[in-house]
């Protein structure tokens, strides 16, 4: 409700021909024109920002092949490098659906939709929530939020071998529903919803096959359901994915070079490497402006 609607309010009744304000259930959302800053807009330093956004979508791309989501989690501080962060969360969209797709095909009809039954309905609300937070809060927050998650991702990634170790779980069906909506919420803000559906798949016991095709399919159903929510928050800048869109072209390069060396590669010295990465580039994000 807005200050003079709220002062009528307080001095007597409304007369008769005075509108009462509409009251919305998220809050307006933020206008501002995208890639404005003079040191962040691609068409400024085109090098740069068309060198960024290919090699996001080659990690991207990489991730779905093999490489894991740790790897695809680096695509975000690249992009910020080069964009406003809220932009970046627009661009990224499309590419991840893309990704998506491609991770479904390759491991179609092996998900199990009695999770996806559970994981689903919470997303939905963590991507309202996620909406109304972004939409309320300046770039700096934005971007010491999106370290925040990328460390806490991070710590999680360091200590998932112990939390999985130090307690007996029994499976309920609340547990579906909140990891879905915490994946949802940090999906919404920083494109990092893997964590806590990783912990409740795992959790479940399922096979490796139907944890990849699960996982996939979920957030393919995630990233779709934040489409409409990215466009209410003004995150998409149409002209700039229009021009960037001939690079998509690096995200199934990206599939097949995961793909051809992922085998190629030790999992565990790998996974410090970018770890490490990720705990600079969080660093970054938050001390920077």
């Amino acid at each position: 409700m807005h200050l003079c609607a709220a002062r009528r309010l307080a001095s007597g009744p409304l007369s008769a021909n005075v509108i009462p304000p509409t009251v919305h259930l998220l809050p307006d959302p933020i206008v501002q024109p995208p890639f404005e800053s003079a040191s962040t807009s691609m068409s400024e330093i085109p090098i740069e920002g068309y060198t960024v956004a290919a090699l996001a979508m080659l990690v991207i791309g990489m991730s779905k092949g093999g490489f894991g989501a740790t790897f695809a989690t680096i695509a975000l501080p690249l992009l910020s490098l080069v964009m406003p962060v809220d932009m970046v969360l627009g661009s990224m969209l499309p590419i991840l659906i893309l990704a998506d797709l491609l991770a479904v095909g390759f491991h179609w009809r092996y998900w199990d939709l009695s999770y996806l039954k559970l994981l689903i309905p919470g997303a939905l609300v963590g991507v309202v929530l996620g909406t109304v937070f972004i939409t309320n809060v300046s770039q700096q927050i934005l971007r010491t939020t999106m370290g925040v998650i990328i460390l806490s991702f991070t710590l999680y990634k360091f200590l998932e071998p112990r939390l999985l170790g130090y307690f007996s779980y029994r499976p309920r069906p609340w547990h579906g529903v909140f990891a879905g909506g915490t994946a949802g919420f940090t999906s919404t803000i920083a494109h990092i919803g893997g964590p806590p559906v990783a912990i409740y798949l795992l959790l479940q016991d399922v096979q490796p096959r139907t944890f990849i095709a699960t996982s996939a399919l979920f957030f393919l159903v995630l990233n779709w359901i934040k489409v409409p929510f990215y466009m209410y928050a003004g995150l998409f800048d149409l002209a700039r994915l229009r021009e960037i869109a001939f690079l998509l072209i690096f995200v199934p390069i990206g599939v097949y070079i995961g793909k051809t060396f992922v085998s190629r590669v030790r999992k565990e010295a790998f996974d410090k490497i970018i770890l490490s990465i990720l705990t600079i580039s969080a660093i970054l994000l938050i001390v920077t402006n």
